[in-house]
C-alpha cells in the first residue's frame, strides 16, 4: 500500500510517542467502541502571556492511522500558543497527514478529541494576558450560539468559542442535548468553520453535583425544581466567566434571548426581557449574580428567532435550520420517569388520590410523578369529578404519599409566598411576578415593604387570582420588563 508522504513519515518515526511532559495536562479519546485509544499531553510555559506550549507528547494504541494522527498533532503543536492550538481541527490533522481514506478518518477525529480535552484541562489552570477586545462566546452547536459568535466577530471582537460537556448518559439522545460529547464535536466543527479557536471543558462532575443531584433530591421531597435556573446561576455561566478571565477576555457572550439594562453607573445591571416574547429566556437567567451579569452580552436579545435563522442562512451556517435543543439537556431523548428511577432511585410508589373532603378518587404512581396544577396523567380513575369537571392537583404530601385534587377554582390563589428571595432593587418597584418559564407576567405587589438584599421569605399579593404553581419553581419579580428580584415558590 502506498501512503501519502506525511502519513508515511508519521508512521515510520512518530514524534514524541511515549513522552510525558512534566506537569502536563492530558486528554484521552477512543476506547472499547473502536479499539483505538489515544492520549495527548501538553505543558504550557507559565512565563509567556499567550500560554505558549512548552512541551507535548502522546501515546496511542490501535491502528497505524491513530498513531500517525497523534504524531501529526505533535508536529502541529510546535511553537503554538494556547489560542493557536485551539484552532487545530480533525481536518487540520488530516491535512498534516496528507489525507486519510474514509475508513481511517476516525483517527484524526480521535486525535482532535484528545487534543481538545488536553487544551481544556490546560485552560482551567492558565492565565493569559488581558485583552480588552477579546470575547468568549458560549457555543452549543445550535443556531443561536453560532449567530451570537458571528455577531461578536462582526463587531471586531477577537472571538473565542467554548463548549461545556455537562452530561454523559448512554440512554440519552446526544444529538438532542446541548452539552453532550456529540454537541461538543459539533460546536467545535462549527467554530472552526467560522475561523474561531475553540475550547471544550469537561464539567460533568460539577454539573452532577450542582444541578442534577439537587434536582433529584428535590423531586424526592415532592418539589418541582427548575434545574436550568440553578445551572445558569451557579454552574455553567459562572464556569465560563472563570474561563473568560483565564483567557484574558473581558466579556462572555451567549445565544440567550435576553437583554441587559444599565440604569446608572452607581447601580448594578438588571436583566431585561427579550424583544421576542416567544423566545425570552430572562426567567432562566434570573439567578445570575449582578457581578456576573456586568460581564455578559446577549447579542440576540433584540432579535426574533426568524431573524436569527436568516442571519445564519445568509452566512451559510449549516445549522441555520437546525431544530432547538431540549430545555433539560440531561433528559434529552429519555423519559422523565425513567431518568428519576435510573439516577435517583425514585421508583413507582402508588398512593391515594383524594379530593378536599378526603374521598378516594384514584391512585397515583408516586408524588414525584405529579406537580401542582397538573391535570392530565394523574393516575387511575382521577380525571373528572362527579359533575364531569376536570380535576387538578392542588397539593402533594410526601409523608402520607397522598395527592389532593380539586376543581380549577380551588387551584386559584390571590397570594404567593416566595422563599430565599433576592431583591436587586427596592420592593416597591415590583409590579409583576412570573412563576413559569413560559408563563405570563402576573400583576402583583409585595404585601410589605422590602429593601434590596436577601430575604428568608416575602409575601406577594396578586392583583387577580391565578393558578398556583408547584413548590420549588422559580419566581421572577419584575418592574415592567426588568427582573428586579427572584426566589423560590414556597
Amino acid at each position: 500500500m502506498t501512503f501519502p508522504s506525511g502519513l508515511a513519515q508519521h508512521l515510520e518515526a512518530p514524534l514524541a510517542r511515549g513522552h510525558a511532559p512534566a506537569g502536563a495536562h492530558t486528554g484521552a479519546a477512543g476506547g472499547a467502541a473502536c479499539g483505538d485509544l489515544i492520549r495527548i499531553s501538553l505543558a504550557l510555559d507559565p512565563h509567556t502571556p499567550d500560554g505558549r506550549i512548552l512541551d507535548a507528547g502522546f501515546d496511542a494504541s490501535g491502528c497505524g492511522a491513530t498513531i500517525a494522527a497523534g504524531s501529526a498533532v505533535m508536529a502541529l503543536l510546535r511553537e503554538r500558543s494556547l489560542l493557536d492550538a485551539a484552532r487545530i481541527s480533525s481536518r487540520t490533522i488530516e491535512a498534516e497527514l496528507g489525507g486519510l481514506t474514509p475508513g481511517k478518518r476516525h483517527a484524526a477525529g480521535l486525535a482532535a478529541d484528545a487534543l481538545h480535552r488536553a487544551l481544556g484541562a490546560a485552560l482551567r489552570e492558565a492565565q493569559l494576558a488581558p485583552v480588552s477586545e477579546r470575547t468568549l462566546v458560549a457555543m452549543s452547536g445550535g443556531v443561536d450560539s453560532a449567530v451570537a459568535a458571528l455577531l461578536s466577530a462582526e463587531v471586531g471582537d477577537e472571538t473565542v468559542a467554548v463548549t461545556l460537556e455537562l452530561w454523559s448518559d448512554p440512554e440519552n439522545d446526544g444529538d438532542l442535548s446541548c452539552c453532550s460529547a456529540q454537541a461538543v464535536r459539533g460546536a467545535r466543527s462549527l467554530a472552526h468553520d467560522l475561523g474561531l479557536p475553540h475550547f471544550s471543558i469537561d464539567l460533568r462532575e460539577e454539573f452532577r453535583a450542582g444541578v442534577v443531584g439537587p434536582w433529584l433530591s428535590e423531586h424526592a421531597e415532592g418539589l418541582t425544581p427548575n434545574p436550568c435556573v440553578r445551572c445558569n446561576g451557579s454552574v455553567r455561566l459562572d464556569a465560563m466567566l472563570e474561563l473568560a478571565t483565564r483567557l484574558g477576555a473581558r466579556t462572555l457572550a451567549t445565544g440567550h434571548y435576553a437583554r441587559i439594562e444599565r440604569e446608572g453607573s452607581s447601580l448594578t445591571p438588571l436583566l431585561r426581557a427579550a424583544v421576542d416574547p416567544a423566545k425570552d429566556q430572562s426567567y432562566a437567567l434570573s439567578a445570575l449574580a449582578p457581578a456576573s451579569l456586568a460581564r455578559m452580552r446577549f447579542p440576540l436579545g433584540a432579535l426574533s428567532k426568524p431573524e436569527v435563522r436568516e442571519i445564519a442562512r445568509r452566512a451559510g451556517l449549516p445549522v441555520a435550520a437546525r431544530r432547538d435543543s431540549q430545555d433539560l439537556c440531561f433528559l434529552a431523548g429519555t423519559r422523565h420517569g425513567d431518568f428519576l428511577a435510573r439516577h435517583g432511585s425514585l421508583t413507582p410508589r402508588p398512593g391515594a388520590i383524594r379530593d378536599r373532603e378526603g374521598r378516594l378518587l384514584g391512585e397515583h404512581a408516586g408524588v414525584h410523578t405529579v406537580t401542582v396544577g397538573q391535570r392530565r396523567g394523574l393516575g387511575t380513575g382521577a380525571g373528572l369529578d362527579r359533575a364531569g369537571e376536570p380535576l387538578y392537583v392542588l397539593e402533594t404530601d410526601r409523608v402520607s404519599n397522598t395527592v389532593t385534587v380539586g376543581s380549577r377554582p380551588e387551584l386559584l390563589t390571590g397570594a404567593m409566598r416566595v422563599r430565599d428571595a433576592t431583591l436587586h432593587r427596592d420592593g416597591a418597584r415590583v409590579d409583576a411576578i412570573k412563576i413559569r418559564y413560559r408563563g405570563a407576567r402576573l400583576p402583583c405587589r409585595l404585601a410589605t415593604p422590602a429593601e434590596p438584599g436577601v430575604h428568608d421569605a416575602i409575601e406577594v399579593e396578586l392583583c387577580d387570582p391565578a393558578e398556583r404553581t408547584a413548590p420549588g419553581q422559580i419566581a421572577c419579580l419584575y418592574d415592567g420588563e426588568l427582573i428586579v428580584g427572584h426566589g423560590t415558590i414556597a
